[in-house]
């Protein structure tokens, strides 16, 4: 029995992790950019390039993930995505707080 559907599912998926990554290293580096330009708020730095380091590390992931998923799939087995996602979550976390510290005073 198959589990998987042979449609492009896994591949719009990965499109998405790639999107998300990008997004996030381009927040990540668009603010630090911005507030080491600015150098009014330097406590937003930390967050602005932690933001952009998880970015870069899931999008250097990406092609892992991606095999490891297709593998998965048609083995049967379970994906187990947790630690790509509390990094996701981490990195959304601290563009945030680099955002906040940004704009208050």
């Amino acid at each position: 029995m198959r589990i998987w559907d042979p449609g492009l599912q896994h591949e719009r998926t990965w499109l998405a992790w790639v999107r998300t990554a990008t997004l996030l290293t381009a927040a990540g580096m668009g603010g630090l950019g911005h507030t080491l330009q600015r150098g009014d708020a330097p406590v937003a730095v930390p967050a602005f390039g932690l933001a952009a380091l998880i970015g870069a590390v899931l999008l250097a992931r990406t092609g892992v993930r991606y095999r490891k998923v297709q593998r998965a799939l048609h083995e049967g087995r379970p994906l187990d995505e947790r630690a790509d996602a509390a990094l996701v979550w981490l990195g959304a976390l601290a563009t945030a707080a680099g955002a906040l510290l940004l704009i208050l005073p």
